[in-house]
């Protein structure tokens, strides 16, 4: 009893851990990065580089079409939990990006002045970070100069800590913030920079020495007579390789972190280490609906309230015409199959009304044909019972009235003229000589060869042959 009470109680605490974490996960903004129209291929690898930043919740193997729409994308945002579109455009004069929130907007269109693919940077340093497990958890989010006024300024910190998952300071496990994205804008230029790094915590306080020691791959000794020695000359660094740490990054650990001697309550310093991609961009507008609204924000176009009530008029015109013609389309769909309907029901009423005339003609022939053979048999009735009750057969003028038919059956053939055997061996040798009749052009002489026959003529009598000879006479 213990035992099942025990596994009992597992298995509902798994199930409510399970659940938890379907609702937290259903509840972090996801988001799918992707390119319309052509763009190139250095373009390309951008988008791949920058769905590695969004990891793990972005759609890493989406495959886009030229057939796709903006259209198919929304209609599986929803089951898929998408809350972000990052689209990346361009033209002959530069590069654009899109950042849209579904399924209502706004939409944010940043001009792309400059960035670096992530093979770059990494090629850039000398010792690069290739760890992949970093991308296991998402990133930190880190935004520099944001608070400045301006309604833009609001929509634009908005939505970008709405595309990271929020953190909880009180109980967040430092272990899973392995990554960090940094937005820095500069009100002068009005640029933001956009930097990708890696999150690593060193302790601080230990020589060069300790620290090479501390290492899992532990350095030669076989020069040094004690450890001590090693650790009095610096442990045999060169300058470059030092740390340059300071009270700008040390922090004090609230909870054990990954790495050697990173314990709880100790001196630690963060370090950052980039890992691309870079970006610098522009805001250029910022629209109300998807796509497609009210222009909240321009940095070139300015315009007066009369022109923006122009355009707002226009929009509502468009709105309210497109509105009439899908009422209109949907009262034709609805007018269409009706009139299929009444269609189908006249056809089977037509079906019914020609079987049930087909089945009255068969009845009342077989009534005409019953009628007939009844007449017939009430006269053959009729001399029967006369002959029958008074003794003799009735004179023929007695039913000269009634027209007997006789009856013949329809099966029975009427007699033919029978040729006697005489005819018939005639006929046959005439077949034969039509069938041996030779061929114009075969076994044919030079010479012509004229040939009297004298033809008996024949006559018929009596169903026999017979032959009348006469003399040939002789010219």
């Amino acid at each position: 009893m213990g035992r099942n009470k025990r596994a009992k109680s597992v298995r509902k605490t798994k199930a409510h851990q399970q659940s938890l974490q379907e609702e937290e996960y259903t509840k972090t903004p996801h988001s799918m990065v992707f390119h319309r129209g052509d763009v190139g291929k250095v373009m390309e690898e951008l988008v791949r580089n920058l769905r590695s930043v969004m990891e793990p919740y972005t759609a890493s193997n989406l495959e886009v079409r030229k057939k796709n729409t903006l259209k198919d994308f929304l209609s599986v945002a929803g089951a898929l939990n998408v809350t972000h579109f990052m689209m990346f455009t361009k033209n002959d004069l530069h590069t654009n990006l899109r950042i849209v929130r579904t399924p209502k907007g706004p939409t944010m269109t940043f001009q792309v002045h400059k960035y670096c693919l992530t093979k770059d940077v990494l090629s850039s340093l000398k010792k690069p970070d290739l760890d992949k497990t970093v991308y296991r958890h998402h990133p930190l989010l880190v935004l520099n100069n944001f608070g400045g006024e301006g309604m833009h300024m609001k929509l634009m910190s908005t939505m970008f800590q709405n595309m990271f998952p929020s953190i909880n300071v009180n109980k967040v496990n430092l272990n899973t913030i392995r990554r960090c994205v940094l937005l820095n804008y500069d009100p002068e230029t009005k640029m933001i920079e956009f930097r990708h790094y890696t999150v690593r915590v060193v302790p601080v306080g230990l020589s060069r020495g300790v620290k090479k020691l501390m290492k899992s791959k532990v350095p030669d000794l076989g020069k040094y007579a004690d450890v001590s020695e090693y650790l009095a000359k610096g442990g045999n660094l060169s300058e470059s390789e030092a740390e340059l740490d300071g009270p700008h990054n040390e922090v004090t650990l609230p909870q054990n972190v990954f790495g050697r001697g990173n314990i709880k309550s100790a001196q630690s310093a963060i370090r950052l280490k980039e890992i691309g991609p870079r970006l610098t961009l522009q805001l250029i507008m910022i629209e109300e609906g998807f796509c497609d609204g009210k222009v909240l924000f321009h940095e070139y176009v300015k315009k007066t309230e009369a022109e923006m009530k122009q355009i707002r008029k226009l929009k509502d015109q468009k709105r309210s015409l497109k509105e009439a013609r899908r009422r209109q389309q949907e009262l034709n769909v609805v007018k269409k199959a009706k009139l299929k309907e009444e269609h189908k029901e006249r056809s089977l009423q037509g079906i019914r009304k020609s079987n049930q005339m087909k089945k009255e003609a068969e009845s009342l022939l077989g009534d005409i044909d019953n009628t007939k053979s009844g007449k017939d048999i009430e006269d053959d009735d009729d001399v029967d019972y006369y002959e029958k009750e008074v003794g003799i057969k009735p004179a023929p003028e007695l039913f000269a009235g009634m027209k007997r038919k006789r009856k013949t059956d329809s099966k029975v053939l009427p007699k033919r003229f029978k040729r006697s055997q005489d005819t018939k061996s005639y006929d046959k040798k005439s077949q034969d000589k039509k069938g041996k009749r030779e061929r114009p052009g075969q076994n044919q002489s030079k010479f012509k060869v004229k040939a009297k026959i004298n033809r008996r003529p024949t006559t018929v009598s009596g169903g026999k042959r017979t032959t009348v000879f006469r003399k040939s006479r002789k010219r």
